[in-house]
Formats: C-alpha cells, structure tokens, sequence
C-alpha cells in the first residue's frame, strides 16, 4: 500500500494562479481514505445517539416533531405562540413516559391510530416552534409523507426522522475539513480538524435528534467553507453566487443564522484580492441582496408584522413576572448560570428530564483550554490573520446575540433562560477553523523533538474519540437505567439492542483505522509557525 512507504515531500499547497485565485493541491489516496474513516466515523456516532436517548428527551424534540406532525398533516405555520400540541403528540409522550406506565415498545401505536383516538390539538400545550421559519419542518414533513407516516409506529415515525437529521448533520467533518485544509494549506491539519468534531458529543446528539438545528449547522458550516474561500482570494462570481443561495437558506432556516450576515459582509469588504472598493460594495450588496431574496425577507417580514426580529414563542406560557420582594437582578446570579449552562450544553448535556453530562471539570476544562490557545495564540500576526479575525466574528457574535436575549427574559420574567451552548453550533467550523490556527501556530513555536510533533496529529485524533466515547457511556450509563423508555424502545423496531452494541464495536474499530490513517498523512517539513503556506495578504490590494 501507498502508506507503507515514506510519502514524497509534499508539493506546495497552493499557489496564486493567473486570476487571483489560490489553488489547491489535489487531494491524495491517504488523505481520502483517513477523512473517510473520520466520516464514517461520525456517522456511527450520529446512528448510536438517534437510538441512544429516549423519545422527546432531546432538547425540545417534543415540540419539534409536532411543528413537522402539523405541516405533514397540511396544518398551516401560524403566528408564533398560537400553535398547541397535537394529540397525537401528547399521547406519543404518555406511551413514552418513563416508569411503569411507560407502554412496552411492541404495543406503540401508529401515527393513524392515535389521530384517530386524540384528534386536534391540545389547547392548553403550546408549541412554541412558530417563532421559527418552517424550513427544517417542511424537509421533515415531506419526508413523513413520502413513506406513509400515518401507518408507522409513532416511535418509528420519531427514529426516521432523527435519521434524517443525522444525514443532514453528515457532511460537517468535510466541512470542517475544507476550511481548515483551505485556511492552513496542510492536509493533516485539515484532518484533525474534522475529527475535532468528535469532542463535542453535544453535538452528535442534537444532531441524531428531531430539530432544527442538524439543517441550521450544516448549512452555518456551507457559508463558512464559501467565506474561507473569499478570504484566501477566491472572488470569482460562481464562489459569490454560492455563498449569497447559502446564506439565504441559512437564515430561512433558523434565527441563529442570522449573525453570519455581518460576518459574510465584513469578509467580503476587506478579503484580499486586487478588487476596487466600488466593486468590492457592489459584490457585498449583492450577495447580501440575494440572501436577502432566498431567506431574509422571512424577518424584515416579522419585523413589519410583528414589531420585533423573532417573536417570542413562550410569551403565552411564559409571560413576565416580578423579581420576589427583596431580591432583583444579580449580574452575579446571570453570570453564574448562563457560564455553568452554555459551557455544559457545549460539550455534552443529554437528556431532559434525566440529568445526564459530561463531568464538569471535563468541560470547564475544555473550554478554558479552547478559548485560552485561541487568545494567545490565533490572533497573532500571519498572513492568514485577516481571515482569522472575521471568522471569530461569527461564534462571537451567536454568543453576543444569546446573551442578550437571555439578559432580557430574565429582566422580564425573572429566570436565566435561553442559554445553550448549541446556539453557538451554526459557527462551529470557523471556531475549528480559528482554532486549526491557533493550535498549528503554538505547536510550530514550541521546541519538541520532531518525532513528537509527528504524533501530535494521531494524539488528537484519539482525544476526540475518548470524549465522543465518554459521552456515549455517559449517555448509555445514565439516561437508560433511570427511564424504562430508553434504546430498548427500539428493540422492536428496526434497530434494538444488537444494533447498539455492534455500533459500539465499530466505533471503536474506526477510531482506531482513523487515528492510525491520520498519523501518516501528509508529513510535513518542520516550518516556522509564520509561514505562509498561502499569502492572501501579500497580494495587492
């Protein structure tokens, strides 16, 4: 095989050719096959999480699968805070409820039969996903019909729907990938990268889920790959025309999209290339009117109907309220919970009603450790630091935006809500992205021996594992032995118990094939940390 052998020196990444464009090195057999593995990989995980964890014990999947329930059975996308639950639903939810009045999962009714015995809606049970645009749940809805939902076990019905999110979901590792192999021109960076994605068990487990979110990432992941490319000086109207339709249906999709409309903007006006500034506004306006054309008429549209940008869709079950006599606003109380809460549902919170996450000084540690390599190190100069820059203005901003939403329901209502580190996922690959840098930049100017720094790429890629596995058994330990509505309520059906622990194995086996893969790619000769790999900036402006 091509990687028993010591690989050539490996050609120059990229090289600006006559339009201004930098180019790539074509990608070779190792490299494929690891970020195979490293996909495969991911997509063991996402099927392990969508039988994992019990029905409706994802984040919001209740309310999720009824707003996809609504458009199936041709209900129309009313105002936010108007829709109630189906009674489909809420009896789905009484089978499944843990304890001994759970019903066994052979005995499940069909989508049919409990319309039929709980028709309409539950009025007193708000659906609050209105506040949201229906294009995640159209996806869903169309696809419940295209296999006749009504006839199939509402647990089915639930399952197939996970496994669409999760298929949504896919594509993220070559995303991140991409962005990182285009940002630093190395291919085994491009590859830890991907496999990065693994540590955040978080986010295979809402994306195995019924949501929103598994369309709002992936496509959040699409616009950032397209940016990157804008910042390493593709300007070329096919890159333009991608990147406006991606914004578009990001935005379309759900409101966390909404702060990489900035982000696209800044990286458009100040990306290097020799581009006039008339030219360079003019592109920018486009692109923007285009996203503007797919999805933001969605909320200009709020905003003239509704006053504000995104309604509030709880307002009808969560309606103001005073601070208790004696007490009010404690910035301390606020910092307190919305750090412990976006820090853990991050990295892995699982489950709703059974409390199950990852060890706290295992998150708390991840997240000191991410945002301190990032701050001392991503910012520095290098050629790619523009870039660099706008890129952490995406997950700043998510970050900014959910604060202050939250900062506001607690003013009003008096409770911390609406922090989720999940919110921060649509800018996951430019956080990998910046962190790519960061991490390839700390490791050029530390003095280990070479054979280390050889094996630091390997090493990372079986940290990720570890935590991916940890949050599985975390999830497995915890979630099923407290709720009787746990995998096995798939054992009927068409994945059970078997499925889970095969799925295990093969976890495991593809972790070890990645890690192995990935330490013999693209073994590069030792540079100093800032070198240009490709210089965007040193073209003229």
């Amino acid at each position: 095989m091509a990687t028993d052998r010591p690989e050539p020196a490996p050609r120059p990444s990229s090289r600006p050719s006559d339009d201004g464009v930098v180019r790539r090195a074509a990608v070779r057999r190792p490299e494929a096959v690891a970020l195979a593995a490293v996909v495969t990989l991911f997509a063991v995980l996402l099927g392990l999480w969508a039988v994992l964890v019990p029905p409706f014990q994802a984040p919001d999947e209740k309310a999720h699968f009824d707003s996809a329930l609504h458009l199936a059975v041709g209900d129309p996308w009313v105002d936010p805070g108007d829709q109630r639950m189906t009674g489909i639903v809420q009896a789905a939810a009484g089978q499944a409820a843990a304890g001994t009045t759970a019903v066994p999962a052979a005995d499940r009714s069909t989508v049919a039969a409990l319309r039929a015995e709980h028709p309409g809606a539950d009025p007193a049970a708000v659906d609050q996903m209105t506040q949201h645009p229906p294009t995640a749940y159209a996806v869903q809805a169309t696809v419940l019909r295209v296999v006749g939902f009504e006839q199939l076990r509402w647990d089915h019905a639930l399952l197939l729907l996970r496994l669409v999110d999760a298929l949504l979901l896919l594509p993220l590792p070559v995303l991140a990938w991409a962005a990182v192999r285009r940002l630093t021109g190395s291919p085994r960076t491009g590859l830890v990268g991907a496999a990065s994605l693994l540590a955040v068990p978080e986010l295979a487990s809402v994306g195995a889920s019924v949501t929103n979110d598994a369309l709002t990432i992936t496509l959040g992941g699409v616009v950032t790959v397209l940016l990157v490319r804008v910042l390493t000086a593709d300007r070329r109207r096919r890159t333009l025309l991608a990147l406006g339709t991606a914004l578009g249906l990001l935005v379309v999709t759900k409101g966390t999209g909404l702060p990489a409309v900035p982000v696209v903007a800044l990286g458009l006006l100040v990306a290097p290339g020799v581009v006039p500034r008339g030219r360079r506004l003019l592109e920018t306006v486009a692109v923007l009117a285009l996203a503007t054309a797919i999805g933001g008429w969605w909320w200009i549209r709020n905003v003239v109907r509704y006053g504000t940008v995104q309604p509030d869709g709880y307002a009808a079950i969560r309606p103001p309220q005073a601070f208790p006599a004696g007490q009010g606003p404690s910035a301390a109380t606020f910092l307190d919970v919305s750090w412990g809460t976006v820090t853990r549902t991050f990295w892995g919170s699982f489950g709703s009603n059974a409390y199950a996450a990852l060890p706290v000084w295992l998150t708390v540690g991840l997240t000191v450790v991410a945002v301190a390599l990032v701050a001392g190190w991503a910012f520095r100069r290098s050629p790619v630091r523009r870039a660099v820059v706008v890129l952490a203005v995406f997950p700043v901003l998510l970050l900014a935006a959910q604060t202050v939403t939250s900062l506001r329901a607690y003013l009003d209502t008096a409770q911390v809500v609406g922090t989720q580190g999940r919110y921060l996922f649509p800018g996951l690959v430019a956080l990998v992205a910046v962190s790519a840098v960061a991490w390839r930049r700390l490791a050029g100017s530390v003095r280990v021996p070479r054979v280390v720094r050889e094996a630091l790429p390997a090493a990372a890629t079986a940290v990720a594992g570890v935590v991916a596995g940890l949050g599985i058994r975390t999830a497995a330990t915890t979630l099923v032995p407290t709720n009787a509505s746990g995998y096995a309520v798939w054992s009927a059906g068409p994945l059970g118990d078997r499925a889970v622990t095969a799925g295990c194995g093969l976890l495991v086996a593809l972790a070890v094939v990645a890690v192995l893969v990935v330490s013999r790619v693209g073994r590069e000769r030792p540079v100093h940390p800032d070198a240009a790999v490709h210089q965007p900036e040193a073209l003229p402006h």
